[in-house]
């Protein structure tokens, strides 16, 4: 009994020590083994971001518009837009204000339009004015007539042309006393200067001028009243000869008493 007691025994322990045995190998070799999802190791490599030129070289990233040397020579960095335009220190263009007085083709052009395109010397008449007074911010086209004897009178119509009020009608009558005799009618063209309100042209505006109309002419006169200055251009047919002194009154409503 004794030796069966052993023999049972052995076998136990052989049986035992072949399992230690086996665990031993198998546990370093499932130690090595692991799942791997194939989807997974596909998509890996588009996760990772490529690598930019200055990791690569350990440079600092360019900031926007500083200069860098390439191949010896300094160049300015692109912006960050891409666009390759430069900032510019010029300062944007201003737009510049339409004055308050009148050009002088604007003028010869209106006047053209009173008397005609064929005046002869109407242009350079204007043109010499402009150039001694500078240009007006406003004039008249009209019509007059007037006759005289010692004593004369003078009535007329016409359009007032303001550079910020733009038009308003207008009516003037003028007696005159001085040696003239004779009588005319015809187109007027008035420059206006100063007039800053067109209600300070509606009073009496001292005149004096010489007359000499054979059978037809251009005219000049020079009126004022304080700051405001009147040059009429008169060009007509009649016949009249002299000088006078007088007044000019412009109103709003058309007036027969002259004074």
């Amino acid at each position: 009994m004794f030796f069966a007691k052993m023999g049972l025994k052995k076998p136990m322990h052989y049986l035992v020590m072949l399992l230690a045995a086996g665990a031993l190998i198998a546990s370093p070799a499932q130690a090595q083994i692991s799942n791997v999802d194939p989807n997974d190791a596909i998509d890996a490599d588009l996760g990772t971001p490529p690598t930019s030129p200055d990791a690569s070289t350990g440079s600092a990233p360019m900031a926007q518009g500083e200069t860098v040397m390439q191949d010896g020579v300094p160049t300015e960095a692109m912006p960050a837009d891409g666009s390759g335009a430069q900032p510019s220190d010029e300062p944007a263009p201003v737009a510049v204000p339409t004055g308050d007085t009148f050009q002088q083709d604007d003028l010869i052009g209106a006047a053209e339009g009173v008397f005609g395109k064929g005046a002869q010397g109407l242009g350079l008449f204007i043109e010499d004015i402009l150039k001694k007074q500078g240009r007006p911010n406003g004039y008249i086209v009209g019509r007059e007539g007037g006759g005289a004897f010692l004593v004369g009178l003078r009535y007329g119509s016409g359009t007032l042309n303001h550079r910020v009020e733009g038009q308003k009608p207008v009516y003037w009558t003028g007696p005159s006393i001085g040696p003239d005799a004779g009588a005319n009618a015809g187109n007027t063209f008035i420059l206006v200067y100063n007039l800053y309100d067109t209600e300070e042209l509606y009073e009496r505006f001292a005149a004096a001028e010489g007359v000499a109309y054979l059978g037809g002419g251009f005219n000049a006169s020079y009126l004022r009243r304080g700051d405001v200055v009147l040059i009429p251009i008169r060009v007509g047919a009649g016949l009249r000869l002299g000088a006078n002194v007088g007044y000019m009154r412009f109103s709003k409503k058309q007036r027969w008493l002259p004074f």
